[in-house]
């Protein structure tokens, strides 16, 4: 079966997901990726979402975080501050799931303002929601988002969530307990932090895509694992699954 982009996108993101996982997973792509994931290879896979419902198991992609299809197929309903203080903060979700209108090299995402002065942006987006205890707080956190020069940008007009902030130790001194984003996964293919500097590195591409294109993508000097590989291409049942999740 061929796929487009976005399927190659949405199914690298799943892959990522290890089945037991406690995932806080936001709606959009981080939503189907952790439902294609746990409909596949992870049955464990325990989704938390915003609004306060733990291990939801819904039939179908919820339109929002109160879609009333996440609490009645949750094994739990809290708040949403027991959510944040109780589950979040102290570090006890695995995974954070994240997307971003402007990425940078060091992992930091904006999702508050295009432009340099915040009293009069150029756009005005939607802001930080959980976002910012989630990059904080996850003991790891995927980015999923689509790779161009407007979004892969030299420095975030505004830090919305911290990723590592100016480089190495930056989440130490300001007391971030979480690990960062671990993975950065795109339409065009993968990357992920440098262990020493700390810098977003290309580690896969995904299959018919070039290097040549994903530097024309990045608005800064892009950083190319010495091991790059060609990631998988969907398999059938994946694409099926992820297909009927999406009708």
């Amino acid at each position: 079966m061929t796929h487009t982009p976005g399927e190659m996108m949405t199914v690298a993101a799943a892959r990522a997901l290890t089945d037991g996982d406690r995932c806080f997973v936001g709606i959009g792509k981080p939503s189907t990726a952790a439902n294609l994931a746990r409909r596949t290879h992870a049955p464990h896979l325990v989704l938390v979402y915003e609004s306060g419902t733990i291990g939801a198991k819904p039939d179908r992609l919820p339109l929002s975080i109160g879609d009333g299809v996440l609490a009645e197929t949750a094994d739990a309903v809290v708040s949403v501050p027991e959510i944040f203080n109780y589950w979040l903060q102290p570090g006890r979700i695995d995974v954070g799931f994240l997307g971003a209108a402007q990425l940078d090299r060091f992992g930091n995402i904006n999702t508050t303002v295009i432009g340099e002065d915040y009293a009069r942006p150029k756009v005005r987006l939607p802001g930080a929601g959980g976002a910012p205890e989630i990059a904080a707080s996850c003991r790891e956190v995927i980015v999923i988002v689509t790779h161009s020069r407007r979004t892969f940008v030299e420095r975030v007009d505004f830090v919305t969530s911290v990723g590592f902030g100016t480089g190495p130790g930056d989440r130490e001194r300001h007391g971030l307990r979480g690990g960062g984003p671990r993975l950065v996964v795109t339409d065009l293919g993968m990357l992920a932090p440098d262990p020493q500097t700390r810098e977003l590195t290309l580690t896969r591409l995904h299959p018919g895509v070039t290097l040549d294109e994903v530097r024309a993508a990045t608005g800064w000097e892009l950083r190319v694992s010495p091991d790059l590989r060609v990631t998988e291409a969907p398999t059938d049942t994946e694409l099926r699954v992820l297909r009927a999740l999406e009708s």
